[in-house]
C-alpha cells in the first residue's frame, strides 16, 4: 500500500477518534455517561506508553492515532474523576495499573518494544474488567455507539500502520475485539435490564 494511502487510513482514524470522544465526552458532562475512572486512567497510561512502543517498532503515521488517543483518554480520566463518575477502585483495579507501570522496565531492560506492547495490550484488555462489571449491571449508563466508532477507528489505525508486527498490530486488533465484546454484553444487558 502506498504512503498517501496509509496516510488517509491514518486522518480516517483520528477524524473517528474526535468523532467518537467529541460526543462521549458531552455525555460524560450532562451525567448520562458515568465512566469508571480507574478504566480511564489504566487505558490513558496504556494507550501513550504503546503509543511510543508503536512509533519505536515503525509504526510511522499508523501510530498517530493511537497517541490523539492516549492524549484524550488521559483527558477523559481526570474528567472521569473531576465529575465523580463511577469511582469504585478496587484492589484489581491497582493491580491492573500498576502492571501498566511495570511494562516500562520490560521494555528498558529488553530493548524491544514488543514486550512492553505485549503487557500493555493484556493490561489493557484487564482495564476493561471494571467498565464490563459496571456495564453488566449499569447497560443503560455505557454509550454504544462511542465503542462502536473505536472498533472502527482501530480497523482503520491497523491499515494506516507502515511496518506490521506484533509490536504494532496487537494492541489495535485486541482493543477492536474487547469493544465488540463490550458492546454484544451492553446491547445483551440493555435487552434484559429494565430502566
Amino acid at each position: 500500500m502506498d504512503s498517501s494511502l496509509k496516510l488517509f487510513f491514518s486522518g480516517v482514524a483520528i477524524v473517528i477518534t474526535f468523532v467518537a470522544f467529541v460526543p462521549y465526552i458531552r455525555s460524560i458532562l450532562a451525567g448520562v455517561t458515568k465512566p469508571h475512572v480507574f478504566s480511564w486512567v489504566i487505558w490513558g497510561t496504556t494507550t501513550v506508553i504503546v503509543f511510543f512502543a508503536q512509533l519505536e517498532a515503525k509504526g510511522g503515521i499508523g501510530a498517530w492515532p493511537i497517541g490523539v488517543s492516549g492524549a484524550i483518554t488521559v483527558f477523559i480520566a481526570a474528567l472521569a474523576f473531576i465529575k465523580r463518575s463511577d469511582n469504585s477502585i478496587t484492589k484489581t483495579d491497582w493491580l491492573f495499573f500498576l502492571s501498566a507501570l511495570a511494562s516500562l522496565p520490560f521494555w528498558y531492560f529488553t530493548s524491544d518494544p514488543l514486550w512492553a506492547v505485549v503487557v500493555l495490550t493484556a493490561v489493557d484488555l484487564l482495564g476493561f474488567g471494571p467498565t464490563i462489571r459496571k456495564a453488566y449491571d449499569f447497560p443503560h449508563e455505557e454509550n454504544i455507539p462511542f465503542f462502536l466508532l473505536f472498533t472502527a477507528r482501530n480497523t482503520f489505525a491497523l491499515l494506516a500502520l507502515e511496518h506490521y508486527s506484533v509490536a504494532t498490530a496487537l494492541f489495535p486488533l485486541s482493543v477492536s475485539s474487547a469493544c465488540l465484546f463490550l458492546l454484544i454484553i451492553v446491547s445483551y444487558r440493555r435487552k434484559v435490564v429494565c430502566v
